[in-house]
């Protein structure tokens, strides 16, 4: 096991996350990633080779649609915003890693 610090992120939960980080408006690739760094403080690094998959793999289930517009410094960069299945699914994962933590929890607190 490593060290603590930044960490890979659990299975699964790197969608949670960027569905989370999109309920505040669309963003591009490297802003969702730096918003999921600063909300963790410091602790969930989502690198590129993980992040843009995921990304693809949401649009392609209707859960995010994506455009093209330019970014904060002038550069083109793509978009992406929460569609209405990607907010129903938001509020069942998040439901779920709820009930998750919880139930790890206990387990950890049992003597």
């Amino acid at each position: 096991m490593g060290a603590p610090g930044k960490t890979d992120l659990l299975q699964g939960t790197l969608e949670l996350l960027i569905l989370k980080t999109l309920v505040r408006g669309a963003m591009h690739g490297y802003a969702i990633a730096e918003s999921i760094l600063a909300c963790s403080e410091e602790v969930l690094q989502v690198e590129e080779g993980a992040l843009y998959p995921a990304l693809h793999r949401l649009e392609l289930r209707g859960l995010l649609a994506s455009e093209w517009g330019l970014s904060e410094n002038n550069r083109r960069a793509k978009y992406y915003r929460l569609m209405p299945a990607g907010k129903k699914q938001l509020a069942h994962e998040t439901e779920y890693w709820h009930r998750v933590a919880g139930a790890i929890g206990r387990v950890l607190a049992a003597t």
